[in-house]
């Protein structure tokens, strides 16, 4: 009775915002038009359509994590609507998932915001057999909907990191329910996070790992960044990938004290935002850094196109070519850890086993890092001033050692299929 209380009050609170909602999207949409575009989808609005499967990623990590869940569907035949909720995700899928589109396997739209309302017309609509949603995406009004419709939605690839803990687990004791107990079930990261979700009272609950151990590094980018590497002969190379607003000096201090060793090093940095590209740019040059623009100097196929031997830091103001800059790194920082919203993803560079450094905050990715940080394959940098001494002492680290951790957490998005499998027989 509490939760369906609270649910009303939340709806109620839904129909005052709305004008803000719309507004919202306007706005983000002078710094993204993809924001302005298609906002009848956030309604719930898209033309008649069916699919087997429902899968929701809200942005761009959440739909690199599914896609190889996405691959598996695919090749059984399975028809996809995927939702998103920023054009990052969108675009993404469209880039991604151009042939399927294209032949009407795949539908990719906005995900409707969180009205009962909405999102019962968006599942009458679109009548998927199965919903997939990961990472950690509980809205109360999408779950309470599926459970009317009678869909079996599941919760994939699923965290509840330790900070946010508490808080999901306040909302459980004030409203006697939580979004998750509303749903199928939840297939989590690891027995931790399994834990906290038994602790919300979600009906089913099993372990099926991450699907980031999953992704295949893309063998063309593999093998262009081989071959910029051996090209920069006996120059270090330290990869800053993914940096977010909030660290840039952190970093720059680490590439103005870099740039001291002889021979000198290569340093990659990629921004996270592409807003920031231009930015970033004016900062390294006015530490008085040597800069060069990846869109300047290298080509199509990532060939080199001007010589790199008096830059000092390589900006990689490109998307989807994450692996490439990897490739080229032999020890790689990863962005987010050194401001509070948190490190991102340490797995592509530990599949190419690579020594990986993230800063203090790492809670964003308690799983995998404190896995791989008692393997030994993860190091976290407490105080930004040692950056610069812990990259380099990095260099030479096992690379085995990083690849057999990732070895041995391969396999979840093969059991997320079998599950998926599982469910759509059962409901047949």
């Amino acid at each position: 009775m509490r939760y369906r209380l609270a649910m009303a009050l939340y709806q109620a609170a839904w129909v005052v915002a709305l004008p803000l909602v719309w507004r919202y999207f306007l706005r983000r949409a002078a710094g993204d038009p993809g924001y302005g575009d298609h906002l009848d989808e956030r309604k719930g609005i898209l033309p008649a359509t069916s699919a087997d499967v429902w899968i929701h990623a809200v942005s761009l990590g959440e739909f690199r994590s599914a896609l190889p869940v996405i691959e598996g569907l695919l090749a059984n035949g399975l028809r996809l609507v995927i939702t998103h909720a920023t054009p990052a995700g969108r675009r993404a899928s469209h880039v991604a998932l151009g042939e399927p589109i294209a032949r009407g396997q795949v539908i990719v739209c906005y995900a409707p915001v969180d009205r009962v309302r909405y999102w019962e017309r968006f599942f009458a609509t679109t009548k998927p057999a199965v919903g997939l949603v990961f990472e950690m995406e509980f809205w109360p009004a999408m779950t309470e909907a599926a459970a009317r419709a009678g869909l079996p939605l599941w919760f994939v690839n699923a965290q509840i990191p330790e900070k946010s803990f508490p808080r999901a687990h306040l909302v459980f004791r004030l409203l006697g329910a939580h979004p998750v107990s509303r749903s199928a079930g939840v297939l989590a990261k690891s027995t931790r996070m399994a834990d906290r979700f038994r602790a919300l009272s979600a009906p089913v609950v099993d372990v099926a790992g991450e699907t980031r151990f999953d992704i295949a590094p893309p063998q063309n980018h593999v093998a262009a960044g081989a071959r910029l590497k051996a090209s920069l002969g006996q120059r270090s190379v330290y990869a800053f990938a993914s940096v977010v607003e909030g660290e840039e000096q952190t970093y720059l201090e680490a590439c103005k004290t870099l740039a001291k060793a002889d021979p000198k090093p290569l340093i990659i940095w990629v921004p996270r935002a592409p807003e920031v590209f231009d930015r970033t740019a004016q900062d390294i040059e006015k530490a008085g850094l040597r800069l060069k623009r990846r869109t300047r100097v290298l080509d199509k196929g990532l060939g080199v196109t001007a010589s790199l031997d008096d830059t000092d830091v390589l900006l990689g103001d490109s998307f989807g070519e994450m692996f490439f800059y990897l490739t080229v790194a032999d020890v790689v920082s990863v962005g987010g850890g050194f401001v509070e919203k948190g490190a991102h993803n340490v797995i592509e560079p530990l599949a190419l086993g690579k020594p990986v450094i993230v800063g203090p905050h790492i809670w964003t990715i308690e799983f995998p890092g404190r896995e791989a940080r008692d393997a030994g394959v993860l190091t976290v940098c407490e105080n930004p001033d040692t950056l610069a001494e812990m990259l380099e002492d990095a260099r030479g680290g096992s690379a085995m050692a990083a690849q057999d951790f990732h070895k041995a957490n391969l396999g979840a998005s093969n059991r997320i299929l079998e599950h998926v499998e599982r469910e759509m027989e059962r409901n047949a």
